[in-house]
């Protein structure tokens, strides 16, 4: 028997998972002192939990140090810092970024900021299918341009940068490159050496940690990658953010990572299985039906799906007991189209018919049949009042 309502919406969040809580738990009450209090033992533990998440979170990602992680409160934060970071530091060295159209608000909203600052800004349009053109972005590098920034996987349409080429060009141009990794970590493998990468946000809530915890990785060497404090006080994280630990959220992460890590070959089988699944059923259903997006290089478990001549606001009511939405939780209000969808090509109309299912570790092969039988009744229904 399938519960209800059913969860299809997990590039928004994730539910955070038992054995995540349970490394947590001791931290709101038994362990509770402040990291930077390390005059007595109740700092010091905590100081020794941060720690051993930073050592354990490096490892995940391949960083060379522990100490090229940053602990921040989300991949929102990680990505202020790290553009506006390099963009102040590297301001004598020139003043051009380099980003693209369906890039999180978090990067194109800071990007539009340094454009009021005086900083240019290229934003590229993406492919069809989602991609961005190497060719093109070579061609927008200057030689005033001193950062790229360019997602791993799309929170909306789920596509997979090729991060590990962009990386090269960079690397090749001398210029620093940046991504968010937050839709990607834990979920595909991701290597900060192996794509030289110089700095990459991610969050816990989107890997089935807390909200409210992320990291910026930071790359000490090979270039060392200088960064202008955004957040001036005591001089936490190696004096890059400033604020008191959040120690329990910090657990929470690296604990998520651990997990997502030891799992990711079987979760990702497993998710991509049921989106071949749900999405097999809707086109039985809607044979008119299409995937935005690459239809292979993209993150497990997200699926976008347009339905010509479906409004997506009546689809969500006549699936009310299913959680999917309509664009990116980063819109929060917004009643226009996807920017994103429009980034790739879609007509106001289609971008308007287009939802977005976000499966996950907790979602099961009998939801994914409850939900293709509430899609076919509801275009039964439409059928018979058309």
């Amino acid at each position: 028997m399938v519960r209800t309502p059913i969860y299809f919406d997990n590039n928004a969040t994730t539910r955070t998972d038992p054995r995540v809580v349970e490394a947590m738990l001791p931290y709101f009450s038994e362990f509770f002192g402040n990291a930077a209090s390390t005059t007595h033992a109740f700092g010091r533990k905590a100081h020794q939990a941060v720690e051993k998440a930073r050592t354990t979170f490096a490892k995940g990602i391949g960083a060379a140090s522990p100490a090229e992680i940053v602990f921040t409160s989300g991949a929102t934060e990680s990505d202020n810092l790290a553009i506006k970071g390099v963009a102040y530091a590297c301001r004598e060295k020139g003043d051009h970024l380099i980003t693209c159209l369906t890039e999180h608000k978090a990067v194109l909203d800071t990007c539009k900021y340094l454009e009021h600052e005086g900083f240019s800004v290229t934003f590229l349009k993406p492919q069809p299918d989602g991609l961005i053109d190497l060719a093109e972005l070579e061609q927008a590098i200057t030689d005033r341009t001193i950062l790229v920034s360019i997602m791993h996987a799309n929170n909306e349409i789920g596509v997979l940068q090729d991060v590990a080429a962009i990386g090269k060009l960079c690397r090749d141009k001398g210029i620093l490159f940046h991504t968010d990794a937050a839709q990607s970590l834990g979920k595909v493998p991701f290597d900060v050496q192996a794509m030289n990468v110089d700095l990459a946000s991610f969050t816990a809530h989107k890997i089935y940690g807390p909200k409210n915890a992320g990291a910026l990785y930071v790359r000490k060497s090979d270039p060392a990658v200088p960064l202008a404090l955004q957040m001036h006080g005591g001089g936490h994280e190696g004096g890059m953010r400033s604020g008191t630990l959040n120690v329990t959220g910090i657990v929470g992460l690296a604990k998520a990572l651990e997990l997502c890590l030891q799992e990711i070959d079987w979760e990702r089988e497993r998710l991509e299985a049921m989106c071949q699944r749900l999405l097999a059923g809707f086109k039985a259903a809607l044979p008119g039906l299409c995937l935005n997006g690459h239809p292979t290089r993209r993150a497990p478990g997200n699926l976008s799906l347009c339905f010509p001549g479906i409004d997506a606001g009546s689809l969500m009511l006549g699936l009310h007991d299913v959680a999917v939405s309509a664009g990116s939780a980063c819109n929060t209000g917004s009643a226009a189209p996807s920017y994103v969808l429009k980034a790739i090509g879609l007509s106001d109309a289609l971008a308007r018919s287009t939802l977005r299912f976000g499966l996950g570790r907790f979602n099961t092969e009998a939801e994914v049949e409850y939900v293709i039988a509430r899609f076919a009744e509801f275009m039964r229904r439409a059928r018979r009042k058309g």
